[in-house]
């Protein structure tokens, strides 16, 4: 059953979670280094936000019953904030990949005395929506 899971969940491919936002896994190569962007349909400012590039690893063990967990970092190309995603790939009730994941996105602010309000912490459920 592992070797299910950790072939049937390489994120390599087109994600959608809930809120309309894409993230596209270029390449997954063998020691499990993932690269590819983030497209965001969400937005603070309201401005559009320029898709950014994403990097991270897979994990690539076959001893896990489930599927493998993931982490990638956004570099987002048109603010200045960093977000970082872990999450672990799952077949869901019909047998569809979902990534659940939980997200913390880092702002810039001026000082220390402002780090109080730098830091959102959320989670999001993607969907394969393209194949590799």
């Amino acid at each position: 059953m592992s070797r299910y899971f950790s072939q049937k969940c390489n994120l390599a491919g087109v994600w959608e979670n809930e809120l309309g936002s894409q993230v596209a896994i270029s390449k997954v190569d063998t020691d499990g280094l993932l690269t590819g962007s983030y497209n965001t349909a969400v937005s603070v400012s309201g401005k559009p936000v320029s898709t950014s590039p994403l990097s991270g690893y897979q994990q690539k063990s076959d001893q896990n019953p489930g599927g493998p967990t993931f982490g990638f970092t956004v570099n987002w190309t048109s603010t200045e904030t960093t977000t970082a995603f872990a999450g672990q790939c799952f077949m869901d009730q019909n047998g569809k990949e979902v990534l659940k994941t939980m997200w913390l996105l880092r702002d810039r602010v001026e000082g220390a005395t402002e780090d109080w309000k730098a830091t959102r912490v959320g989670t999001n459920v993607f969907a394969r929506v393209g194949h590799r």
